[in-house]
């Protein structure tokens, strides 16, 4: 990755984590609410590929838990798995194909309530499974699908795809 790759991508997950604390933590749709910045993982680990989406959803963990003063770590462990997951997704299929984003953040949302829930639940922290998975899930997962397209599109449009090398039509041996 350029150098100037490296720079939009540090800023779309900064401002990601910036919208997701101040503005879409706030909407409460039937106890669900928006999950911007694992939305804009899955983007860009579909545009970026595996290694990338795992470096950025551990910075974006650790600027989500340290902005929400959450247990340092939770966040980060899910969406570094979540953006590794991801980006072999995209690597292994057609990261071109239309269903691609929204499918994706359709298994990583509900994969990350039910990772997350079950490390919250190992670290003792009181958390109920009937609200996580019977009232919040499928708000969440819907709110989510209605940010994937446009989220998508603007993260194609910043982090657009690297332009594939011709095709060698001839080989050479080298002697």
């Amino acid at each position: 990755m350029s150098p100037l790759d490296v720079a939009k991508l540090t800023l779309l997950v900064f401002f990601a984590v910036v919208l997701q604390t101040s503005i879409v933590s706030s909407l409460d749709v039937r106890g669900g609410a928006p999950d911007l910045v694992l939305v804009v993982l899955v983007c860009v680990a579909l545009l970026r590929g595996a290694v990338t989406g795992a470096v950025a959803g551990f910075a974006a963990g650790l600027l989500l838990d340290t902005a929400m003063l959450e247990t340092l770590g939770v966040s980060s462990l899910l969406l570094t798995v979540a953006g590794y997951w991801v980006g072999r997704y995209g690597e292994t299929t057609g990261r071109d194909r239309a269903h691609a984003p929204v499918t994706a953040v359709l298994a990583i949302t509900v994969l990350a309530t039910v990772a997350g829930y079950g490390l919250h639940f190992l670290l003792g922290d009181a958390v109920s499974a009937r609200f996580v998975f019977v009232e919040a899930l499928l708000p969440s997962v819907v709110m989510n699908l209605l940010l994937a397209i446009p989220v998508y599109a603007v993260c194609r449009r910043v982090l657009p795809l690297p332009q594939r090398a011709e095709r060698v039509r001839e080989v050479q041996l080298l002697v």
